[in-house]
Order: structure tokens, then C-alpha cells, then sequence
């Protein structure tokens, strides 16, 4: 087949679509479109984007990535058997609808919630088919359900826990969770690594640790390695799970995590993975002496990045 993915990938998770399906020997173009810089070329254009915004619910940022993203499927010259966009909410309405143009088929996959992210209930009208990993939203727009995937990382055997807690997050506004985490943990004498990326707000005598550049998806692999324990705070509103839910599964690493809908999934396992409270956060000491109990490999089959590459082709 011929496949161009189209995403967002400031992360490097979706690189791992584009490996699995080259092995399987598909032509694959992916479009990355967090590559495209676009700069406001003054003032008053920065300025006539707020009013646009507000007023109209349009972006000049999303009309860009879409003007680019349409420039490279041209180039391409080739009719796609399947275009699959990912973070379709940052690429204006307008340009998706044009995606059909040049392929037979067009899909999009969304791992953030509608009412975090309105911008996605704009979209879903302009694709053959639309996934999405928010039980809620399939529920209620009639979208198919599909959650992240397990992604191939090497399994380290030389058992280093480093840190007994980790996470790293984007400064938004789970950070003040994050924080009082971090606290809780350093009062309870438990070793943590939790960065935060973000360029504003600094803070020598934090309980974190800030970073203003991403780092590569193979560092964080590393701190993954090199942790007992990960550490998921989802976003208000948000059922949907995280990658850090799958991380935990493919390293066979303990969780905590405050997305209380996990326990309705059938890899649950109150062993393995803690649900705290917002509220009344209580992490028990012994949650880190228990084993960890292996999930059995017919459960986590369904969860793999071919699995999950199955049903989004098939």
C-alpha cells in the first residue's frame, strides 16, 4: 500500500508507525508537520490572527500547516491508498477536506478529548473515518474507538531503578498536581525524576525539574529504563489513556496514575497500578515493595503498535 502519515510528531512516537510500516513493506511518506516554522511576519498580522481566533475560530498557523501539508501531497504525485493524519485539530478544516484529492481513503486519529480540544469537532466531518481514543467522544459524534499503542522499546536487563517515580510532562495546568506530587514524594523519602518542559516560570527552589527544549523520545526511554514506577497525570477531562499507561505495559513498570477510568481496561491490575485522587492524594509505601505482576501476552497483544496498525488499515 501506499500510506502518507500525517502528524504532528513532536515527540517522535508516531516515527514508530512509519518504521513498522516500511517493515512490512508499504511505501510510506510521512509528513511531519511540527518541521514547519511559521513565523508572523509583524505585529499587526500577530494581532489580526487574535482577532481571527476569537471572532472566526480560524488560525493562521493551521491555515499555514495545511497550505504546506497540501504542497507536499502535490509533490508527491502519487494517488495514496490511505492518508492517516494524526493532531488533525492544528491543520485548518479547508486543507483536510482536500486530503481526499489524493488518496482513496482518508482516516484521522485524535488522542485528545473534544472538550479539551474543540477545535476537533470541526474536523471529524472531512474524513472517511475517525478514531479516537476518548470513549465519550465516540459515544457521542459516532467515532470508532482505539486507544494509544505499545511502542517497540528495548528492554533493558540490567534492572537500574535509578528513580523510583518518573514523569515528564508539558507545563499546563496539571502542574500544580505535578508539584504537590513531587512534594508528597520528597516528604515520603522517594526518589523521583519529574521534568517539566516549558519556557516560562523557573524555579531554583521547585520540586521539579524544568527544561525548555524537548528532549528525544530515546532519552526518555532511558529514564523509563531506569525507574520503578511511572508516573501518569492525564488532563482535566480527559479519559483517554496516555502513552505513559503503555510504556508502563511494554516495560512491565508499575504505574500511578490519576485516570481513574483505567481500571475499566482489562490489563487492570490494583498490584500494578495505583489510581490516586486529586484531592486527597495518598501514595502508599507498599506499592513500591509489592512485584510487579506480569500481564498476560494475549492482553497486551491487543495493544501493540501492529495491532494497532491492523485495524487502522484493515
Amino acid at each position: 500500500m501506499k500510506i502518507t502519515i500525517i502528524s504532528f510528531d513532536n515527540w517522535g512516537y508516531n516515527k514508530h508507525i512509519v518504521n513498522l510500516l516500511e517493515n512490512k513493506n508499504h511505501i510510506v511518506n510521512h509528513i511531519n508537520f511540527n518541521d514547519f516554522k511559521y513565523e508572523y511576519p509583524s505585529i499587526l498580522i500577530r494581532l489580526y490572527n487574535f482577532i481571527l481566533k476569537t471572532i472566526f475560530k480560524k488560525n493562521l498557523k493551521n491555515i499555514y500547516y495545511g497550505n504546506e501539508i497540501i504542497k507536499k501531497l502535490k509533490n508527491n504525485n502519487e494517488t495514496q491508498d490511505l492518508i492517516l493524519t494524526i493532531k488533525a485539530d492544528f491543520i485548518a478544516p479547508e486543507a483536510i477536506l482536500e486530503f481526499k484529492k489524493y488518496t482513496k481513503k482518508s482516516i484521522a486519529f485524535f488522542n485528545d478529548s473534544i472538550s479539551r480540544c474543540p477545535k476537533i469537532k470541526r474536523t471529524i466531518t472531512n474524513f472517511d473515518e475517525v478514531y479516537s481514543f476518548e470513549k465519550d467522544d465516540c459515544e457521542k459524534y459516532g467515532l470508532k474507538f482505539l486507544t494509544n499503542w505499545i511502542y517497540p522499546i528495548q528492554k533493558n536487563d540490567t534492572k537500574n531503578n535509578a528513580y523510583q517515580v518518573f514523569n515528564i510532562s508539558s507545563k499546563d495546568r496539571r502542574f500544580s498536581l505535578i508539584s504537590k506530587i513531587a512534594s508528597i514524594l520528597k516528604e515520603k523519602n522517594i526518589n523521583y525524576k519529574i521534568i517539566i518542559f516549558g519556557k516560562k516560570n523557573k524555579n531554583s527552589k521547585s520540586n521539579v525539574e524544568y527544561i525548555s527544549n524537548q528532549i528525544p523520545l530515546n532519552e526518555v526511554n532511558d529514564y523509563l529504563h531506569n525507574s520503578q514506577v511511572l508516573l501518569d497525570i492525564n488532563r482535566i477531562g480527559q479519559k483517554g489513556l496516555t502513552f505513559r499507561v503503555f510504556e508502563s505495559l511494554g516495560l512491565e513498570k508499575k504505574l500511578i496514575t490519576t485516570n481513574g477510568d483505567i481500571k475499566n481496561y482489562d490489563f487492570y491490575n490494583p498490584n500494578n497500578i495505583l489510581i490516586i485522587d486529586e484531592k486527597k492524594t495518598n501514595i502508599p509505601f507498599d506499592f513500591f515493595t509489592k512485584k510487579y505482576n506480569p500481564v498476560s501476552e494475549d492482553i497486551l497483544k491487543k495493544y501493540t503498535i501492529e495491532t494497532w496498525i491492523l485495524q487502522i488499515i484493515n
